[in-house]
C-alpha cells in the first residue's frame, strides 16, 4: 500500500516540474526554494518593465500614447484620496463577483445535468453552441433594454459570459470519465448518488477548473463591458471618463485596478484547483 501524503506530494511535484523536468521528492527548501525565486524573478521583471516605461515616455514616445508609472501612481493616490477610487472598485468587485458567481453556478449544474442527463444535452447542443457563439457585448444593447442600466444589467451580463464557458467545459469533463470506472462502481452495487459523487465529480474536476480559470477573466471582461456601454460608475466609467478627457495616466490606472482584481481571482481559482486535486486523490480510494 502506498502512503496517501507521499502520492499527494508526487502530484504536487508533478505540477510544479515543467514538461522534461523529472519530478521527485524534494525538500521543503528545495521546493519553496524554487517558490521564491520564480516570485523574484516576477518582481523583477515588473520592476524592469516599469523602470524603461518611465526613461521611454516623454524621450522616445508621447506620453499621450503611454502616460508614465509615475502619472499613473499619481492618479491612483489622487484617487484614492477623494475616494472615487474605493467607491468605483467595489461596484466593479460587486459586480464581478455576482456576475461569476451566478454564472458559475448555473453553468456547473447545467453542465452536469445536461451530461448525465445525454439525450437531453444531445438536443440542446447546438442551441448552446449557438447562444455561446454570440459576442457577448452585443447582447450588452439587449440587456440595457431588459434591465437598465444600474448593477443588475452588469451582472447579467457577466454571468451570461461566465455561463458558457464553465457549462462547455464541465459538461466535456463529465463526457469524458472512464465508461469503465462507471460500469465497475454499478457492478459493485454503487446507486446512483455513488456514481455521481465517488466517479462523475472527481472525473469531471479538471473540467470544471479549466472553466472557472477561463471564465475569471471573462467575468470581469462582462463587468467592465457593461460600464463602458451603460454606466456612470464603476471601473470601466472610470476608463470611459478618462479617454473622453485625454488622461492617459486615468485610463492606465483603472487598468492597473483591473488586473490587480484578475490576479486575486486568479488566485483564488488556483487555490481551488490544489485542494480539489486533494480532494480528486481522496475521493479516488
Amino acid at each position: 500500500m502506498t502512503d496517501r501524503s507521499t502520492d499527494l506530494v508526487t502530484a504536487d511535484d508533478r505540477v510544479a516540474a515543467g514538461p522534461l523536468e523529472i519530478p521527485a521528492g524534494r525538500s521543503w527548501m528545495d521546493k519553496h526554494g524554487r517558490a521564491m525565486w520564480i516570485a523574484l524573478a516576477r518582481i523583477a521583471l515588473l520592476v524592469v518593465v516599469l523602470v524603461a516605461w518611465q526613461i521611454a515616455a516623454g524621450r522616445w514616445v508621447d506620453p499621450l500614447f503611454i502616460s508614465r508609472p509615475s502619472d499613473i501612481w499619481a492618479q491612483l493616490r489622487d484617487w484614492f484620496a477623494d475616494g472615487t477610487l474605493g467607491t468605483n472598485t467595489a461596484l466593479t468587485v460587486e459586480e464581478i463577483a455576482l456576475g461569476f458567481a451566478l454564472g458559475a453556478s448555473a453553468g456547473l449544474i447545467g453542465g452536469f445535468v445536461l451530461a448525465i442527463l445525454r439525450v437531453l444535452g444531445d438536443v440542446l447542443d447546438p442551441y448552446m453552441i449557438a447562444l455561446y457563439s454570440i459576442p457577448k457585448v452585443a447582447l450588452a444593447p439587449l440587456f440595457i433594454i431588459w434591465f437598465g442600466i444600474d448593477v443588475k444589467m452588469k451582472v447579467l451580463l457577466s454571468a451570461a459570459t461566465v455561463f458558457f464557458l464553465v457549462y462547455l467545459n464541465t459538461a466535456a469533463g463529465v463526457r469524458s470519465v472512464d465508461r469503465g470506472l462507471i460500469d465497475a462502481v454499478r457492478l459493485m452495487g454503487g446507486t446512483r448518488r455513488q456514481v455521481i459523487m465517488k466517479v462523475l465529480v472527481p472525473g469531471a474536476m479538471p473540467g470544471v477548473i479549466t472553466g472557472l480559470r477561463i471564465g475569471v477573466p471573462y467575468a470581469l471582461i462582462g463587468a467592465v463591458v457593461g460600464e463602458l456601454v451603460a454606466s456612470n460608475k464603476g471601473l470601466g466609467y472610470l476608463m470611459l471618463d478618462s479617454a473622453s478627457q485625454f488622461n492617459t495616466a486615468g485610463v492606465f490606472a483603472a487598468l492597473a485596478v483591473i488586473t490587480v482584481i484578475a490576479g486575486i481571482l486568479n488566485l483564488g481559482v488556483n487555490l481551488l484547483q490544489r485542494r480539489s486535486t486533494r480532494w480528486q486523490a481522496v475521493a479516488g480510494e
